[in-house]
């Protein structure tokens, strides 16, 4: 008996990715993560069922051995979540040269090459259910403002933004392909008050969501049969301040 079509998230060792995780893993649809290095919450999932793959994105042979890890075991994908991600800064004590290279492996490189590499099982998803199956990128807010502390970063998400298009019409009607931008939706440990206060300030609503919100906006866009080639954006009106 074949496995049943799984749900691929990577970097889901922490915050929204593992939510995710665990939110979306079910008897029914496996969930199979990657991750790049061992946190307590990798053994929580493993311990839920959730098949568990080390990968380091910052080489084309990290993202190759991934790809070939599920291509092995899953001949269907129900879909693709991008959640992989490295927030590098530009600082004198890095080569600039460097900093892109590496923005651009995580949030475009590997994207490119696992979206390619596993449009055939989720197109076959799609002979077997039919219905759509779904690629989902996480990008950022600052893909509509751009950045001075993080320009290789930003510039890097919002190749990834461009990468949803062109994928949604290319893989059109068997996947949907789409986007969710988000801005602040949690604090780190050790944001302090003065912080935390200055950012809630950026948004109308003036709240940090929790992972919940990126959760929930994941499910809907799994759920929906209408939705390809666009962006949802999980501001709390950011862009309106």
């Amino acid at each position: 008996m074949s496995k049943p079509a799984a749900i691929v998230i990577t970097g889901a060792g922490q915050r929204l990715g593992f939510a995710l995780a665990k939110a979306l893993h079910n008897e029914q649809t496996p969930v199979v993560i990657s991750y790049r290095q061992e946190r307590h919450q990798i053994q929580q999932l493993r311990d839920l069922g959730v098949h568990c793959i080390q990968a380091d994105f910052a080489s084309n042979e990290g993202i190759n051995d991934f790809i070939a890890q599920v291509s092995n075991q899953y001949p269907a994908l129900r879909a693709v979540i991008h959640n992989a991600s490295d927030w590098l800064a530009e600082s004198p004590q890095q080569d600039v040269a460097e900093t892109m290279a590496t923005m651009l492996q995580i949030h475009v490189q590997a994207p490119y090459q696992i979206n390619l590499a596993f449009t055939k099982p989720l197109k076959h998803y799609f002979n077997l259910s039919q219905c759509a199956a779904d690629v989902i990128h996480l990008t950022d807010h600052i893909v509509d403002k751009g950045s001075k502390k993080h320009i290789a970063y930003a510039a890097s998400k919002a190749a990834l933004a461009n990468l949803t298009l062109s994928f949604a019409a290319k893989l059109a009607p068997q996947v949907k392909v789409n986007s969710i931008a988000p801005a602040l939706l949690m604090f780190n440990e050790g944001d302090d008050d003065a912080y935390q206060q200055k950012a809630l300030q950026k948004s109308l609503l003036q709240i940090a969501p929790g992972e919940i919100e990126g959760v929930q906006a994941v499910q809907y866009l799994l759920k929906s049969r209408y939705i390809t080639g666009h962006t949802l954006h999980l501001d709390g009106g950011r862009h309106l301040v």
